[in-house]
């Protein structure tokens, strides 16, 4: 199967970048190559680009994508490495780096990548193929606090408590290997009448699977200010988030980037040194078109923030 991935506000993305034909951009999310062609083709030979993905079918992909660029450089890696991987590559500072985070449709649609609850797959869900745990891990392995506690706060499912339980009762007859398995576990311990007005019922409680699996919340929050001082001055940090949690990690990054300062709201003036290291471009998150959601319903929940590095 082709990598086949839209990329979701791809012009609004493109157009907060602000490129530079000779700059330097960074793609931490590189997929399909959606947006870092587009990027790419907007430098001149002086510029460069730098794609980072950890899914080996997103680099190959990505790679016949821009095969006609020799500005570029693609790097297997998780984004929490761009500093190491940047420094490796011989780069200080960027122009502008992109994340446009989650899954993409290459891997829910991939049967064999076991992120989707509409195929009968083995459990597995890694971004990064190289990773000895999986989603089966998770699901045999966890405790039921901590099933319930993973269901609850990533996936914000009600019926966590009771999904949590039922999984531990099936898996005590048989261990859980399929994602169909794992499907009716869910399906039945959500209420009919609940049931018949949601969407699928799987839904939150596999992406709360796969966000735990890939610790793609941890690695969120833990490179979010990194990426900020990478930037040169006027660079600029696009990050697209599909889910209320991402986006409230970006949303309070960002506010606390450009107003660090921790002085008492009485103090006549600041003696914490603290120094914002920019501003918010996007008081409100930049969403997609009427259109965009129409061609493409994945689209629906996408939120852009942009924050730009202080001059």
């Amino acid at each position: 199967m082709n990598f086949e991935h839209r990329p979701v506000l791809l012009n609004e993305t493109i157009d907060n970048l602000c490129i530079k034909p000779g700059g330097t951009y960074v793609d931490g999310t590189l997929g399909g190559g959606g947006h870092a062609y587009e990027v790419v083709r907007r430098l001149s030979p002086q510029g460069r680009f730098i794609g980072i993905d950890q899914d080996a079918d997103a680099i190959r992909a990505a790679g016949e994508k821009l095969a006609d660029y020799s500005n570029v450089t693609l790097i297997r890696s998780n984004y929490c490495n761009i500093r190491e991987e940047l420094m490796g590559n011989h780069v200080t500072g960027v122009d502008g780096i992109v994340l446009d985070l989650g899954v993409s449709s290459y891997q829910l649609d991939t049967p064999a990548r076991g992120f989707s609850y509409k195929y009968d797959s083995p459990l597995d869900m890694r971004m990064d193929q190289r990773s000895d745990m999986t989603a089966g891990d998770i699901v045999n392995g966890y405790s039921q606090e901590e099933l319930y506690r993973v269901i609850r706060d990533y996936g914000e499912e009600r019926f966590a408590k009771k999904i949590a339980g039922n999984i531990v009762a099936a898996r005590e007859e048989k261990e859980i290997t399929s994602t169909s398995e794992l499907a009716e576990i869910i399906k039945q311990s959500i209420p009919m009448k609940f049931r018949k007005t949601m969407g699928h019922p799987a839904k939150q409680t596999f992406q709360a699977i796969r966000i735990e699996l890939n610790r793609e919340l941890d690695v969120l929050e833990e490179t979010l200010d990194t990426m900020i001082e990478l930037l040169n001055p006027g660079g600029r940090l696009c990050i697209i988030t599909f889910h209320s949690l991402e986006d409230r990690i970006v949303k309070n990054g960002f506010k606390r980037n450009e107003n660090p300062c921790t002085c008492p709201p009485d103090f006549p003036v600041c003696v914490c040194g603290k120094v914002s290291m920019g501003r918010v471009v996007t008081r409100k998150p930049v969403i997609p078109s009427e259109k965009e959601m129409n061609d493409n319903p994945r689209s629906k929940s996408a939120k852009l923030r942009v924050f730009e590095k202080r001059g």
